[in-house]
Parts: C-alpha cells; structure tokens; sequence
C-alpha cells in the first residue's frame, strides 16, 4: 500500500509540472551534441558516444526473447482454439511480425487498462485497402466501457485520466506496423520520453484528438491479436506472405539533458531521500525503417521526426528530524 501511495502522490506531483513549462521550452535551445540512442530495450536510454551531424544510426529489428520490449517470435496463444479457428476463418496462417511492450512498475489503473484494450483489440481483422483506426476500433477509453483511472501524457506533462495506459498498445501498434511495412496514415510521439519503447517508436493516443492508424497495402486481410499478461502486452499481426526484413534507424538531431526536482514528504525523515520517479532525457529524434529486398539491397522509408522535453527526476525529501535517543 505504501508503494501504490508513494506511486499516486509522485504521479500527481508531475502532474502540476505546467508551471516548468517556460523552462522546458528554454532547455529546448541549449541542447549539446547529438547522441546515440540504444536499439529495443525496457528502458531506452541516450548513449554517451558522440556521433557526426547527419550519421545514421541503426535501431535493432531482429528479434529478441529478452526480458525487456522488442519484437518477438513465441507468443502465449499459438495453441489456443479460438487463435487457430480466427486464422482459419481469415485465411492469415502466416505471423507478419510481433512485439512486446513490458511496462516498467505501472501504476495503479495502467495495467487494467493495456489488459482491457488487448482483449478489444484481439480478433479485429483489417481487409485490403483498409486504414485501421485505435480509436475506432477498440475506443472511447470511459469508464462505461470499463476503463479505469490512469496515467496519460498530456504534451509535457504526466495526468491522471480514464483510460490512461492505452498509449502502450498503440506504441506496440506502431511497432508491429512498421515491423510489417505497412504504411503509418497517422501517429503522434508523447511529449516526453516513455520508458518502455526506444525513442522514435512510441505513439499516443487521445480519443477523438490524437489516433494510431496504419494502412493495409497488401492483397491480403490481416488478423490482429493482442493478450496482456501481467506487466507485458504482446501484439502481432498475421496474413498470407511473410514482409521484407526491416530494421529501425534513427538520427539525434537534438539531445536535451533531464534535471532533479525535490518534493518534500512528510513520511520520510529528515535527511532521508527516496527516488519517486526515475528521469530521462529529452531529445530530437528522426527516425526511419530499413527496408530489405530479397538481394540484400534496401531502401529507408522516413518514419517522421520526434519530439521530446526531458522527464525529470523526481526525489523525495523528508522533513520530520530523527528522534533524539539519548536520555
């Protein structure tokens, strides 16, 4: 109980971080050279390599059984019944790509919430010349459809809202579009850094503002399924033909450093310090996707430009002095 609390009040302390804004916006300006971002990894983090203005830098695009997100090849429900009868039905026996977001410590209401919208997401199917929609297809994220409390990012700021947490299973979305070289109709990067997808490969969603939508170019229909278990969201995309190779690139235009802010709480001791929220960089990423044929040649297919504010580093100060022990 104490960890969900200490969660919910560092949750609602960033939540007032509009009065930073100005400060935000400035740091924007000062950004020193460009750095490296790391491939698909739980947390993604900004290497200290410096690289020349311009360089290309290559995302990872195979897959990985690791314990952190990437794309993957076993998943949960290969052998389940209603699996097996969907690709029967659709005619799609053949896995296009995959991907798991694992979320790092979620907060109360985020975990219900990726479980909720796999399990509408499961079984949809986008036929030939379709445009997929999350929105329209597993939203309105209210609380009538079951939908609880949790965290969203609002720009450059972290609130609590219904619904919150569905933006993981549209960054998984976008993912394994990408991974299945189907062309992106529409997506929007968070305004901050996300901790469970490497930067340039995140989306956010807002019912009815802000969607994930992707084309289906193929002559082919596409089966989606999704499952949420426990803390990982596993998503994958089956049709008829296997897409080409494709690997995730991307270019630091900008590299913004976070900074520690200090809440005082009066729970802890004085002297005593305790991390509620973990910061990360901030930065200008372009990205794009590799796109291999089957004679080893490529070609890059831009992917859009990504913008993030730092998140900062939130630490717990106590402010109640140790009893005195001595008589």
């Amino acid at each position: 109980m104490d960890g969900i609390m200490c969660k919910r009040n560092a949750l609602l302390f960033i939540a007032g971080f509009f009065i930073i804004t100005f400060i935000l916006s400035m740091a924007l300006k000062h950004a020193p050279t460009q750095r490296e971002i790391a491939g698909d990894t739980a947390r993604p983090q900004l290497q200290d390599a410096a690289v020349e203005p311009g360089q290309v830098l290559p995302g990872k695009g195979e897959a990985s059984e690791s314990g952190g997100s990437g794309p993957v090849i076993n998943l949960p429900w290969e052998n389940e019944p209603a699996f097996l009868e969907a690709q029967i039905k659709v005619q799609a026996p053949i896995m296009m790509a995959a991907y798991k977001t694992v979320l790092r410590d979620p907060l109360p209401g985020e975990e219900e919430n990726v479980h909720l919208g796999a399990s509408l997401l499961k079984g949809r199917t986008v036929g030939p010349g379709q445009v997929f929609s999350q929105n329209s297809s597993i939203g309105p994220y209210s609380a009538e459809r079951g939908f609880k409390e949790g965290p969203t990012y609002v720009g450059s700021q972290l609130m609590i809202t219904t619904g919150g947490g569905v933006c993981k299973i549209a960054s998984t979305l976008y993912n394994v579009a990408g991974l299945s070289n189907l062309p992106i109709v529409e997506r929007h990067a968070h305004g901050m850094p996300v901790p469970y997808v490497p930067y340039g490969q995140d989306a956010t969603v807002s019912f009815g503002i802000k969607d994930l939508k992707f084309y289906n170019n193929t002559g082919f229909p596409i089966l989606i399924w999704a499952q949420g278990i426990d803390n990982t969201l596993y998503i994958a995309f089956y049709g008829q033909e296997k897409p080409r190779q494709i690997e995730w690139q991307h270019q630091i235009d900008k590299h913004i450093k976070s900074y520690t802010v200090y809440h005082y709480n009066p729970e802890l001791l004085g002297g005593e310090e305790r991390v509620a929220v973990e910061g990360m960089d901030g930065a200008v990423v372009r990205s794009w996707v590799k796109v291999y044929g089957e004679d080893g040649s490529f070609e890059l297919r831009p992917m859009g430009v990504s913008f993030y504010s730092p998140l900062p580093r939130v630490v717990e100060r106590g402010t109640v002095k140790k009893a005195n022990s001595q008589p």
